[in-house]
């Protein structure tokens, strides 16, 4: 078996809504309430740390002079920007058939 990690029980308030929209996840995912709000807090912990370690890249390649000028974001953005314009022109819904 292997090692379980120590848990420790937290309380905290919620809002009454909160609790009965996690209840009916839990019971639709056969699961209780306690693991889905581990599963969130895991998740949350980890974009904390993704977040936190892009933060320290983007500090680093400062100090280093790798620095992107703000014209250079500018059309960069709005490359993405004309991207996505392309892509809903040329989604074009399916004719009806008469």
């Amino acid at each position: 078996m292997p090692n379980a990690q120590p848990v420790k029980t937290v309380s905290f308030r919620i809002a009454e809504e909160k609790v009965a929209a996690l209840d009916a996840i839990a019971k639709s995912m056969d699961r209780d309430r306690s693991y889905l709000l581990n599963e969130a807090v895991e998740g949350y912990l980890h974009e904390q740390r993704r977040f936190a370690a892009l933060v320290e890249e983007g500090l680093e390649a400062s100090r280093l002079g790798k620095l992107i000028d703000d014209e250079d974001v500018g059309r960069l953005i709005d490359s993405w920007s004309a991207e996505r314009s392309s892509e809903k022109s040329s989604e074009t819904p399916a004719a009806e058939p008469a």
